[in-house]
């Protein structure tokens, strides 16, 4: 599993606090409103709404503020116009990283993310500068405990899943973005967790972190994600389970 993968998977283990909830809240209604902006507030013909939505369910948040973020996307309530914009630059030891952001001040926005990069030992870029690094996959993660690999192989891909790779310590199950709905629900209502399920940016090659390069790409990972602009950070750093359960405690 790559790195901003396993990174994911230890903070959902850990628990989000309530300032860390209120956030999550916040970041996510910005993507529902967005998404209904671009794609119409109908969350079965816009595949990024109902993603969104989805995520918002899975967190709990109140039918009404999802309500109420799809009508200030699609214009039937005021609300905030942001933009949709990607970032791209290099974190400590060459990592290569890609953030999507919404924003409603692109200055601001641009300093801010400049700012964290240089606090720990990393860059932003020029846009393309890392982007041929990843590929838009869904990633399904099912930890191996008594699980039957031959039977989940056998319905991840009947479901349509590209790949099941056995990494060691999971399984990873690899789809497109437009199966990945089908193949996660089939997954799971077959009976297998998952401890982390996104369509996310999939790094082609890795780099190995350890020691100090490791403790900043941490930071910098986490320093990135406190900033409010900041939806999501995919990275291609990989360190070992041990330590980065280690640093991330």
């Amino acid at each position: 599993m790559s790195g901003h993968s396993k990174w994911s998977t230890i903070k959902r283990k850990k628990g989000a606090a309530d300032a860390k909830r209120g956030k999550l809240f916040s970041k996510i209604i910005k993507e529902i409103m967005v998404a209904a902006r671009i794609g119409g507030g109908d969350v079965n013909a816009n595949p990024r709404l109902r993603t969104a939505v989805l995520a918002a369910k899975a967190e709990n948040m109140p039918k009404d503020n999802i309500e109420r973020a799809i009508k200030k996307g699609t214009g039937e309530l005021e609300g905030i116009h942001y933009e949709d914009l990607i970032y791209e630059g290099y974190g400590p030891g060459g990592v290569a990283m890609m953030l999507e952001v919404l924003t409603d001040n692109k200055n601001r926005t641009v300093a801010d993310v400049r700012h964290v990069f240089s606090k720990h030992n990393g860059n932003l870029g020029e846009t393309g500068c890392v982007s041929w690094m990843f590929d838009k996959k869904g990633l399904i993660v099912v930890e191996k405990g008594g699980v039957d690999e031959d039977r989940l192989i056998e319905v991840a891909l009947d479901a349509g899943a590209m790949d099941v790779k056995d990494t060691g310590r999971d399984f990873e199950v690899t789809t497109g973005p437009s199966d990945f709905e089908a193949v996660k629900k089939a997954v799971e209502e077959t009976g297998f967790k998952s401890t982390y399920a996104e369509v996310t940016m999939v790094p082609q090659s890795t780099v190995r972190l350890s020691g100090k390069e490791a403790e900043q790409m941490l930071r910098l990972m986490e320093g990135l994600e406190e900033s409010d602009d900041v939806q999501k950070v995919y990275a291609n750093f990989d360190i070992a389970d041990e330590e980065m359960e280690r640093l991330s405690a």
